[in-house]
Formats: C-alpha cells, structure tokens, sequence
C-alpha cells in the first residue's frame, strides 16, 4: 500500500497492485491542474492506471471508473469526500473520459482488461462498477458483464454529484443533463491561447510588415476571435455548425477593418480600396472558422460523425477562402509596387 502522490505522477507503466489514496488536493496537485488547464506538456499529466483504495473500503464498497488524466482522476477522488471505496485507472493515454471513448482508449477491452490485470474479483464481493455517464460511447456494457462478470451502471455526469448518486441510488435527470456552460467554455481558452501565442505573434509581425499595422491587427482579431470570443458566444451564434457559426463570427469580426480600408487611404481608387476591404473578408472569416472547427473535440455538444461530417464540408470551404484571398492580397501587392 502506498499513499505518495510522486509515485502516481511518475510511473507511467501499469500498477497492478492496490495503491492508496486520498481525498484532499494538495499544493502538487493544484500545480499539475493549473499546467493541464495551460496546456503545458499536455500528455504528462496522468496517473498509473490500476486499482486505488480511498477511505477504508471493505468487500462491499463500491467501485468507481475512471481515466487516468489526472483531472479526472482528481475530480472523482476529491469528490468521494467521506465515501470508502476503489477508483478503478483506466488507461487512457492521459485522456479525458469523454474524449477517451470516443477515441476508444476508455473502452470495452480496456476496462475487461483492467478488472483481470488488478484481480478485482477477489477485492469485492460485489459484481457491479460505476462508470461515468460520458464513457458510455466507448463500452459495450452487456459485452463487459458476459467477458468479466461484472455489471456496469452509468452514475451522473460530473463527479460532485457522486455522492448523491450514492446516497439516493440513482442518477436523477438533472444529473444525466450534459451541460456545457460559460465556466467550462472559458477553461478551454487558456490551452487553446498557450498554444497559439507564438505562431499568432510570429504571424502578425509577417503581415504587419508587408501590410501594416491593419493587417497584423487583422491577424490578431482573426485568432482571438475564435479563440476567445467564440467560445464564450457559441450558444448564441447562429446556425448548428461550429464552423459555420466560426465563418459568421469571423465576417463581423472583419467588418471594421472592411470600414477602415474604404473610408481611409484616400489616395487610392475606389476600386483598389474596395479590393482591400474583400481580403479582410476572405481571409478572416476563415481562419476564425478554422479555430471554431477544433472546438468541435472539446465540447460535448458534437459527436464523432458529426464531426467527420462537419470537417469534410467545411474545409474545402476554409481553404478556398484562403486561397482566393490570397491570391487577390499578392494582385494588391504587385499593383502597389507597379504603381
């Protein structure tokens, strides 16, 4: 028995003996949270998947499934304030339940697997484990109970309604309700902006220099648009398409560079301003859609072949964009240089 959160950070191989933990979150923890909401080394943050005792569990404590992210895993754990029981790891790569079963690492064989490795039949007395409510596209239930024994039941969505699950014995249809709200929308900013940062600041001196300070401004509002406003926006933009709400947002975003080029540069004609204002929105609108597109894997709101759908549609149309607009800024270079 072990209680050493090192230990749980730093052995990346199966743990196929019982490890103890706890239900505090201490100074460690709250560091490798802070790093994985940043996106920092994004895949390190894990735990050893196998079988963890909290509290003083006995042959008839429940057993609960989770992922070995160590947000997960940590939210689960914290929330079992005063429950004795076992969190069984799941190897997911370092990922997320949702996004594990979608991509089938929180899965069938996955889990089957894991209840032999750890011997979970001689732990419990019980045949039965609670997995989170967003695992259930990744497990095959009925194959789990005719290949291990043991019953799946599906608890709440989020990990502080476990302990009600526990107490009244179901989950109520609140707790089934899968929400995506303001709060959890403005935690995938900081990753998406940690990510971007650089390429954004590299991008927007290129562009300033051969454009100006309009068109490095562009560049930036073209990102933070979808990295921030869309986001927090997202319920309120029109259309059911994240890519297509991220093309809307991008020609408003674009509107007033498209009013600064028409009224200002008042040596040119109306036709070259004109020219100018169409690349804002040609290359804007697409490039906001394109960040819209990735928020498709961070959000419950999708599925996978939705998503698949959505990529094949969308794509051809973010390029195209690109491409035109382009095209029409090098003619606007050449002219400028010519004249």
């Amino acid at each position: 028995m072990v209680n050493n959160r090192e230990f749980e950070f730093s052995k990346k191989e199966d743990n196929n003996a019982m490890t103890t933990t706890t239900w505090s979150i201490g100074r460690s923890e709250l560091k490798d949270h802070i790093l994985a909401r940043l996106g920092y080394k994004r895949m390190n943050h894990r735990v050893a998947p196998g079988l963890y005792s909290i509290g003083h569990p006995g042959p008839e404590s429940p057993v609960f499934v989770t992922a070995n992210y160590t947000l997960s895993f940590d939210s689960l754990r914290s929330s079992l304030i005063n429950v004795d029981g076992y969190i069984l790891v799941l190897d997911t790569g370092g990922v997320n339940v949702w996004c594990a079963a979608g991509k089938g690492t929180f899965s069938t064989t996955e889990l089957v697997d894991r209840i032999a490795a750890v011997k979970l039949e001689t732990v419990v007395s019980h045949k039965t484990l609670i997995l989170p409510q967003l695992s259930a596209p990744g497990v095959n239930a009925f194959e789990v109970q005719k290949r291990s024994g043991f019953k799946v039941e599906y608890g709440p969505v989020r990990a502080k309604d476990v302990p009600e699950f526990l107490r009244i014995g179901k989950a109520t249809p609140e707790m089934r309700q899968v929400r995506f709200d303001l709060v959890d929308r403005l935690a995938l900013i900081l990753v998406e902006l940690t990510h971007l940062a650089l390429p954004l600041a590299v991008v927007a001196v290129i562009f300033g220099l051969i454009g100006g300070y309009l068109s490095a401004g562009a560049v930036a509002v073209a990102v933070l648009s979808g990295v921030v406003l869309f986001p927090i926006l997202l319920p309120w933009l029109p259309t059911k398409d994240f890519s297509s709400k991220g093309f809307i947002l991008g020609i408003l975003t674009a509107l007033p560079f498209v009013v600064l080029t028409l009224i200002g540069n008042g040596n040119a004609s109306i036709w070259l301003r004109l020219a100018n204002a169409l690349t804002f929105e040609l290359l804007m609108p697409p490039v906001t859609a394109y960040i819209a597109l990735n928020f498709t894997g961070s959000t419950t709101f999708t599925s996978r072949s939705g998503v698949k759908r959505e990529i094949f549609r969308y794509i051809p149309v973010i390029a195209s964009s690109l491409v035109l607009g382009t095209i029409l800024l090098v003619v606007i270079i050449i002219i400028h240089y010519v004249r």
